[in-house]
């Protein structure tokens, strides 16, 4: 009876490892200099304070709480 349950809590334990792990892994940017975004001039200000001329250049920096300048 102990070991059942301790196995079942050794597999508990991997899953909410993995779910956590998954969750760090999906927060990473990796920003893409050679991203082909449109010559619109439509500037977002981001959290970074940086000014970008449109949101798709600011995805390709990776910026985030981008808003209308």
């Amino acid at each position: 009876m102990k070991r059942a349950t301790m196995i079942r809590l050794f597999l508990l334990g991997l899953a909410l490892t993995g779910a956590v792990g998954s969750v760090s892994y999906a927060d990473q940017c990796v920003p893409d200099p050679n991203a082909v975004c449109p010559a619109i001039f439509d500037p977002v200000t981001c959290n970074n304070g940086v000014t970008y001329s449109n949101s798709c250049f600011a995805a390709a920096d990776c910026a985030k709480g981008c808003r209308p300048a």
